[in-house]
C-alpha cells in the first residue's frame, strides 16, 4: 500500500496560484495512478484531476478546466497540482489518491492521504 503526504496548500489570492505536492511512499508508486480530490466545508469531497501511471493521460473536472494542470514524476513518487487563476469558489481541503487502477481511484477506492487546506480569498 502507498503511504501519501500532501503539501503546498495555503492561502492566496483570488488570481492567484499554487502548487500542491503528493509524495508517496513504496518502491511500486509508477504502477499506480494518481488523482487529486477536494473537499469543501459543507460538501461532499468531488474529483479533481486524474492521472495515469505514465502520466501520458490525464483527466480533469469541468470547474479546474484550463486552470489546473496535475502532473508526475516517477523518479521522485511525486505527484504534483499546480493551480492557476484561483477562484473563492477553489478552496477545499485538497487530497491526493492512489489505486491500481482507474476505475478504482474514481470510485474513491483508493489510498488517500491526510489532505492539505487551500483558502482563496476574494
Amino acid at each position: 500500500q502507498v503511504q501519501l503526504v500532501e503539501s503546498g496548500g495555503g492561502l492566496v489570492q483570488a488570481g492567484g496560484s499554487l502548487r500542491l505536492s503528493c509524495a508517496a511512499s513504496g518502491r511500486t508508486f509508477r504502477t499506480y495512478v494518481m488523482g487529486w480530490f477536494r473537499q469543501a466545508p459543507g460538501k461532499e469531497r468531488e474529483f479533481v484531476a486524474d492521472i495515469s501511471w505514465s502520466g501520458s493521460s490525464t483527466s480533469y473536472a469541468d470547474s479546474v478546466k484550463g486552470r489546473f494542470t496535475i502532473s508526475r514524476d516517477n523518479a521522485k513518487n511525486t505527484v504534483y497540482l499546480q493551480m492557476n487563476s484561483l477562484k473563492p469558489e477553489d478552496t477545499a481541503v485538497y487530497y491526493c489518491s492512489s489505486a491500481l487502477n482507474m476505475a478504482s481511484l474514481r470510485a474513491s477506492l483508493g489510498s488517500w492521504g491526510q489532505g492539505t487546506q487551500v483558502t482563496v480569498s476574494s
